[in-house]
């Protein structure tokens, strides 16, 4: 039963932001070993710390062509160092980057009475711009590219690259929880909204068809029809209902480990996301916290775990204390 009076979007939209703070301080570990001894069980929402054992910014880098491309300032230096944590400056419960643009898009949608894309570039950009709007020490792949060829004098709608990464649909359930009640919008208007917005970033086939069935599956459970009934109608082609079934004994790390990779695929994060969604479908905490604990992109799969165990279920108002 849900605490509060919410509306399964508004819930959605919640869910997607506990679920990335819970897994903000263990985001890409992959070794789960390494996460259980850094951490513990991570069932409350947690500062991340430095080393971070499995981090890759050692072998990142970026360099802004000219003050349009400056997205990193302070954070800059640390690239190209071992041991540093994605999230270094985080409090306990702080969302993510991605997660804070969905935020930021929330609010924007409120403010103007409904979506325009590029009203949306020109804010995504005044933020990324803005000194000191985030304090993420990484930011991902399109933001880079994003902003090297805004760099380049190219317009914001050509800006964006075909990526295929699973942050893609971190802004998903912000944008449909904003539109609710503001735009009488049917299902295939929701879709064609969601379509162009995520191809805004990410213009990849997979990543749009991941939104679109996110879409669908939460309109779905948002007019009353169970997580499992659902994701067999609507997300088959992502994953069997039958062998999540079959799978459901075994431990989260070996379903999402060996049997789909914990990364930021699209192939992969969007089924291993789904599975944990059916796995845990009665039990948000539960869900959430087995997303985390698995490692790897967990704060991105949030916006698949947290928004669809939040539109069934609601979020527990221990979740909701979010920065």
């Amino acid at each position: 039963m849900k605490e509060v009076t919410r509306s399964p979007w508004q819930d959605a939209f919640l869910g997607s932001l506990a679920a990335d703070a819970l897994a903000m301080p263990v985001h890409w570990y992959y070794d789960t070993l390494a996460l259980q001894l850094d951490y513990g069980t991570v069932d409350r929402f947690l500062q991340p710390k430095n080393p971070h054992p499995g981090s890759i910014l050692w072998r990142s880098e970026y360099h802004a062509l000219n003050e349009k491309g400056e997205i990193l300032r302070e954070q800059s230096k640390y690239w190209g160092q071992r041991g540093i944590h994605y999230h270094q400056f985080l409090k306990a419960g702080e969302n993510t980057l991605n997660f804070r643009l969905a935020r930021e898009l929330f609010a924007f949608v409120r403010e103007h009475g409904g979506y325009d894309a590029d009203a949306w570039l020109e804010r995504y950009i005044a933020r990324m711009l803005e000194p000191g709007w985030h304090r993420d020490t990484y930011v991902e792949e399109y933001h880079r590219a994003f902003f090297t060829r805004y760099a380049q004098g190219k317009k914001p709608r050509k800006c964006g690259i075909s990526d295929e990464h699973i942050g893609g649909l971190a802004t998903v359930p912000a944008l449909c929880a904003a539109l609710e009640g503001i735009e009488s919008l049917g299902l295939q208007e929701l879709r064609r909204i969601v379509k162009e917005h995520v191809g805004l970033t990410h213009a990849h086939a997979n990543v749009l068809r991941a939104a679109d069935t996110l879409v669908r599956l939460l309109w779905r459970v948002s007019e009353g029809t169970p997580l499992h009934e659902a994701i067999r109608a609507e997300a088959g082609d992502w994953i069997s209902g039958n062998k999540a079934d079959s799978w459901r004994h075994q431990p989260d790390s070996h379903v999402i480990g060996s049997r789909f990779s914990p990364a930021c695929y699209i192939a992969d994060a969007m089924p291993a996301s789904l599975y944990l969604v059916w796995k845990y479908s009665g039990d948000f905490a539960a869900g959430i916290i087995a997303n985390a604990m698995v490692g790897g992109d967990n704060c991105h799969r949030g916006a698949v775990v947290g928004s669809l165990l939040g539109a069934a279920n609601g979020v527990p108002e221990r979740f909701l204390g979010t920065v």
